[in-house]
């Protein structure tokens, strides 16, 4: 018996991509401000390397983000290589056929 009916399944689905989406809006900022604070440090005051503070630290907050988005199975383990392996097989296979 299928519990879980279309709509919920839509609706876990829909609530991963926000998750996903969430943390590359995360990534992106993080290249944004870390980009900007590296020019401001190495402009302005360039004896003092500070910018490694902030990097670091939202650095591992990101990694966090990641984690808790993606898990940790999901970063090259042998079902992402499986998964991998028939996306590029389709895609090969698709390609072919055009």
């Amino acid at each position: 018996m299928e519990t879980n009916t279309e709509f919920e399944r839509y609706q876990k689905a829909s609530k991963k991509v926000k998750e996903i989406k969430g943390f590359y809006i995360h990534f992106i900022c993080y290249v944004i401000v870390i980009s900007l604070m590296v020019y401001l440090n190495l402009k302005f005051s360039p004896e003092h390397l500070w910018f490694f503070y902030p990097m670091l630290g939202w650095g591992v907050g990101l990694i966090g983000h990641a984690i808790g988005v993606f898990g940790t199975d999901s970063l090259f383990s042998k079902n992402w290589e499986e998964r991998k392996i028939k996306e590029l097989m389709e895609k090969e296979k698709k390609n072919k056929y055009l």
